[in-house]
């Protein structure tokens, strides 16, 4: 028990390196503001496994950390979370300790070792829900019932989410002039490397988008914004934090089942696949890198899809 203690007081950092040499700090640093708070938490978890809530992700020394402790970190997320969200986790791991690799702090032996771990098989049960178009209808109505500005923004954001499928972190991201009435697109940046996509908002959504822009002015800048009390509207980028918050009120306030932000994206993507439109083009709709993971999101019923077989004839003569 005293060599297990000892071996656990040594992966804490008794002097912490500045955050350009912490390979957690580079590695977290290199990520958008929604990922960077995800992977965060996973190491923060990680850490607190591995030295009983002595460390976080800033004070662990992940330099010391050996194919005993990580194989032995899979073992127990492999046990306590899905797979995907075990998988998640083990990628932030692996993650940082390249940049411990790359910054010199552990031996190439020593990296190739730690991470040689087997990827977590296994389905994991489909998250989230669908919004109805009834549902959708009611959070528009609800907004509208405010009669103030911000129901009217929130409508806006609702018609962004609802009508795009950009995620939530991309909705608070737009600028003004990303939007482009001629022929109603949004230019949708694609995390940090400096990418765009174009999407396209349906007319509904831009009928809502309209009403935003004539209270919201002319102003250059984030096309969300805050409204302060007394309806002053303070042009900067919303949080993605206040996207959620705003869900979660207007779900209340609205009567609908609770939902999250990232369900109009799920809605979104399913809606799109049952319309027929083909999986390449939802997926470089949604920006996703691959279709597999278009597909993921997709959560039409059994029932559907044993409707579509029907429109199958397969010929059969008994004579």
């Amino acid at each position: 028990m005293a060599e297990q203690s000892t071996r656990q007081i040594d992966l804490v950092l008794t002097t912490p390196p500045p955050l350009t040499l912490h390979p957690a700090a580079v590695y977290l640093s290199s990520l958008t503001a929604g990922s960077r708070r995800t992977m965060q938490k996973a190491l923060n978890v990680i850490a607190r496994l591995l030295t009983k809530g002595e460390c976080d992700a800033l004070s662990l020394d992940w330099s010391k950390l050996s194919y005993q402790y990580t194989a032995a970190i899979r073992a127990i997320l492999m046990e306590q979370y899905s797979p995907a969200t075990a998988n998640r986790m083990l990628c932030a791991l692996r993650r940082v300790l390249k940049e411990a690799l790359r910054l010199g702090s552990m031996s190439a032996e020593d990296y190739t070792r730690a991470v040689d771990l087997k990827r977590i098989k296994g389905d994991s049960p489909l998250r989230g829900r669908l919004l109805k178009t009834e549902e959708i209808a009611r959070l528009l109505h609800d907004c509208y019932l405010d009669q103030n500005k911000i129901g009217i923004r929130d409508a806006a954001l609702i018609a962004i989410l609802s009508g795009s499928g950009v995620r939530r972190s991309e909705a608070v991201a737009l600028d003004k002039k990303d939007f482009h009435r001629e022929d109603n697109s949004l230019k949708v940046r694609k995390g940090k490397g400096g990418k765009y996509r174009t999407v396209y908002l349906p007319p509904g959504a831009v009928a809502v988008l309209d009403d935003w822009l004539k209270i919201r002015g002319k102003s250059p800048g984030a096309l969300i914004c805050p409204v302060r009390r007394g309806g002053h509207i303070h042009i900067r980028q919303m949080t993605d934090q206040a996207v959620m918050a705003i869900a979660q009120k207007r779900a209340v306030s609205a009567g609908i089942e609770r939902f999250s932000p990232h369900d109009f994206r799920r809605t979104f993507i399913t809606r799109l696949l049952e319309s027929g439109v083909d999986v390449l083009t939802v997926c470089e709709l949604v920006g996703h890198e691959s279709p597999a993971t278009t597909q993921k999101y997709d959560l039409r019923s059994e029932t559907a899809k044993r409707q579509a077989v029907q429109f199958l004839n397969v010929l059969y003569d008994q004579n």
